[in-house]
């Protein structure tokens, strides 16, 4: 039966929320170190697809008083997913998908890291239009004039761009045998640079902080309300995460575009599902206002739609929000890694890959195999351990996957 566990620490209390599914002795040490932070509000919560992150565990929603610690947000703010539902269905589909697969790589920069992964033969004129339109370059010129370290980051070039890692494009089937496309990304290069940069200024004001106690780990300094470092990082990363969420508009409609070439004429839902997992927001809980860092984890509010996917050649799901109080209205982002990308590269072959996503169109080479579904946990089981806090609305199964 679904249901939080209460871990008492000494500190604050963790909540956590993984019936069924391994944690890794690492993670739990984080959360324990994020627990005894001085300005934790009423507890942490660790959603079933919980691991070892920097800093934070990913999978946990921190609740934090006049306080944000950067490294727990990450370098990539804003990374969510992105999914619509068209009318066509799987008869409509060719025997064949290596042509749209091969179309959307072509529509779609992905991979790498810097320029490689961005746009290469010049920023489409749509693109630089609504980067202007939506008033992004404006707020990226304040953020620069403030802190000009953040100049020359890789923002323009990137916008409507993949990425690397666990960044991907999938078109699916649900239960009805209705298409999708689905993406997962955040905001590249340039969420990369003001992560990086103000976790670096968060260790810097530590070393000046009266402590009563030691720091367990410096990739938890924080910046404080009333500072003036702390109103620019509020600042940054709600630029980034609007970055993230038009960078996956752009996508979306890139990849709509190739299906349009490629298959039957169909339309789409009107409502697109497009959500953070990796953000912070200003919310109230147990009758406070406060920061909510959700790192890897979806808001889950009664009636909020979310995406939960799995693993390449695993079911992924749509889910809506139940508004569980205890997980700060939250929810599990994917299946969650159960072992290093080094340690899926050296134990797993290219045959146990390829056995693995047998029926997806999709890459079945070296440089995926840290991203093969061996490398993550039992999506089913992370479903099941949150029972009490999502409903499934549609069960999808990958049958084209692009990796970054």
């Amino acid at each position: 039966m679904s249901g939080p566990h209460t871990i008492t620490t000494g500190y604050a209390p963790i909540k956590a929320w993984i019936d069924g599914v391994p944690v890794e002795d690492a993670a739990r040490r984080q959360l324990f170190n994020i627990a005894a932070l001085p300005f934790i509000h009423h507890h942490v919560a660790a959603m079933p697809d919980v691991h070892f992150g920097k800093g934070a565990t990913v999978g946990s929603v921190i609740a934090s008083r006049a306080a944000i610690v950067p490294a727990a947000v990450g370098v990539d703010i804003g990374c969510g997913m992105m999914a619509v539902r068209s009318t066509l269905t799987a008869a409509q589909l060719p025997d064949s998908l290596a042509g749209l697969r091969l179309g959307i790589e072509a529509a779609v920069p992905h991979g790498g890291v810097g320029l490689k992964g961005g746009w290469k033969a010049g920023v489409p004129t749509a693109v630089a239009r609504l980067f202007s339109a939506s008033g992004l370059q404006e707020g990226l010129q304040e953020l620069e004039e403030k802190h000009p370290a953040l100049r020359q980051a890789q923002s323009l070039t990137h916008l409507g761009s993949l990425g690397g890692g666990n960044h991907f494009i999938e078109i699916c089937l649900d239960e009805c045998d209705r298409v999708w496309a689905m993406l997962h990304s955040g905001s590249r290069g340039i969420g990369n640079r003001i992560g990086t940069y103000f976790i670096s200024k968060a260790r810097e004001a530590l070393d000046r902080r009266q402590l009563t106690r030691p720091l367990p780990d410096r990739d938890l300094a924080w910046l404080e309300e009333g500072e003036s470092l702390f109103e620019d990082y509020v600042a940054a990363i709600a630029w980034a995460q609007e970055f993230a969420r038009h960078n996956r508009e752009i996508m979306m409609a890139a990849v709509l575009s190739v299906m349009r070439a490629h298959l039957p004429p169909f339309r789409t839902e009107r409502h697109a599902i497009n959500c953070h997992h990796n953000y912070v927001a200003r919310e109230r809980h147990f009758d406070e206002t406060v920061w909510i860092t959700r790192k890897g984890a979806v808001r889950a509010g009664r009636g909020d739609l979310g995406i939960i996917p799995g693993s390449m050649g695993a079911k992924s799901y749509i889910v809506r929000g139940k508004g569980h109080p205890e997980s700060f209205q939250s929810c599990a982002h994917g299946a969650g890694r159960r072992m290093s990308r080094g340690e899926a590269k050296r134990r797993f072959s290219l045959n146990e890959h390829a056995a693995a996503t047998a029926g997806i169109e999709c890459r079945k080479d070296a440089g995926v195999i840290d991203e093969t579904p061996m490398a993550y946990k039992d999506i089913d089981a992370v479903m099941a351990a949150q029972a009490d806090l999502v409903e499934i609305v549609h069960t999808l199964r990958g049958i084209v996957c692009v990796k970054g």
